[in-house]
């Protein structure tokens, strides 16, 4: 496939809908294809429609989080993503969406990033970290874009949260998607960093199975208290997608 005489998809690549966004992305089963977390983390963050600042995406993968997010905001967007071939991914979706003057691709180790994107000057922080730490049970994908998107191969959850506290001015706030068994260790680092807890939100594949997935808001400088928003439930008893998550993925029926 080809646009603007010159840009084209490469090898197994293919071009999806972001039905809701009236959007779309390119995507590759052997590179990288975004998840249901990542249009849950999407939404979850709190989005100014207009208002000085940017929002930075740590862990951007394909640009998936930019893309989503900047249908709900005119603010800069700044997505930072250490593989070479998904940063470029990233690039030509926003190329094809014609979203250049409001998203930009940084192909950046994110440990590096602080002195780029300005310490303490920046408003909004998403993050979707990999999951799983090196020396963890989970096996490590052979297919290695795929081993570092899932894998802490070159960031830690302790990286992720440090540089997001960093990169946040006083009374800016980070979201993060994870899972339910490193809560825990989620809320004590955050601390640590500054980032109080605000907001958490836990997600079920079904209503009868225990959260797979968690949702954290933190804002940096912030006095405690959290607040438990209700569960976001997956699948209904056939299978299918809710109504909220169908309504995420595919908008208003």
């Amino acid at each position: 496939m080809i646009w603007g005489n010159e840009r084209v998809l490469v090898g197994d690549e293919r071009l999806d809908h972001l039905l809701a966004e009236n959007l779309r992305i390119i995507q590759s089963p052997s590179v990288f294809s975004f998840s249901l977390d990542a249009v849950l983390l999407a939404r979850f963050s709190y989005i100014p429609y207009q208002k000085g600042g940017r929002i930075i995406d740590l862990c951007s993968g394909n640009g998936i989080i930019p893309l989503l997010v900047s249908s709900r905001t005119k603010v800069p967007i700044i997505g930072v993503e250490i593989q070479e071939r998904l940063a470029d991914m990233a690039r030509r979706s926003i190329e094809y969406n014609g979203l250049e003057g409001q998203i930009e691709i940084l192909q950046q180790d994110l440990r590096e990033v602080v002195p780029i994107l300005g310490k303490g000057k920046n408003s909004f922080v998403i993050c979707n970290p990999p999951y799983f730490a090196l020396e963890s049970t989970s096996i490590k994908n052979e297919n290695e874009h795929l081993r570092i998107a899932r894998h802490e191969v070159h960031c830690t959850l302790r990286d992720t949260i440090q540089v997001s506290a960093d990169l946040l001015k006083q009374g800016g706030k980070a979201s993060f998607v994870h899972r339910p068994e490193r809560l825990l260790e989620i809320i004590d680092i955050m601390r640590e960093y500054g980032l109080e807890p605000k907001r958490v939100q836990f997600v079920h594949p079904r209503v009868e199975r225990e959260a797979n997935t968690i949702l954290v808001e933190g804002i940096k400088g912030a006095k405690p208290g959290v607040r438990y928003l209700p569960p976001i439930i997956v699948q209904n008893a056939d299978g299918e997608y809710t109504t909220q998550v169908r309504e995420l993925l595919y908008g208003e029926e």
